[in-house]
């Protein structure tokens, strides 16, 4: 049975932390080539998926809606991020990615080679397991 303080546990806690760490020293690399901090990479990702008020981003971001208005604010200056009335509720503003936000995204997230080239050596269904096992071990927030 396995404990928090078995040899595989401890190991596999040790790797997932150095996936982790590589793909943020990537995606922090890939944002700077586009002269964007992580964090304003992350939340124009995030609109270029749809239009969020950014109540919600915060939310997803797990951080203060006041940092989410200064970060949407830079998007915004630079032309890749607008603010529009959202048409369900016209008190409510969305923030959206604007085309060259949208073509900005894409770039960054087609640049994002660590994980997606030792992913494609992976058969479908070895693909398949390690993104079941990463839904589980997350539980209902994947």
């Amino acid at each position: 049975m396995a404990t928090r303080t078995d040899p595989v546990t401890l190991e596999v806690v040790e790797l997932i932390g150095t996936v982790v760490a590589r793909y943020h020293e990537e995606y922090d690399r890939a944002a700077a080539e586009h002269s964007l901090t992580g964090a304003q990479a992350r939340v124009l990702g995030l609109l270029a998926l749809e239009p969020t008020p950014m109540r919600k981003i915060a939310v997803k971001l797990k951080c203060e809606p006041s940092n989410v208005t200064g970060i949407v604010d830079r998007l915004e200056t630079r032309g890749l991020v607008e603010r529009r009335p959202d048409p369900a509720d016209r008190r409510v503003k969305l923030a959206a990615a604007t085309e060259a936000g949208v073509r900005t995204a894409r770039e960054l997230r087609d640049s994002l080679t660590f994980a997606r080239e030792p992913l494609a050596e992976l058969s479908d269904a070895e693909r398949t397991v390690l993104r079941d096992l990463l839904r589980r071990m997350l539980g209902a927030d994947a």
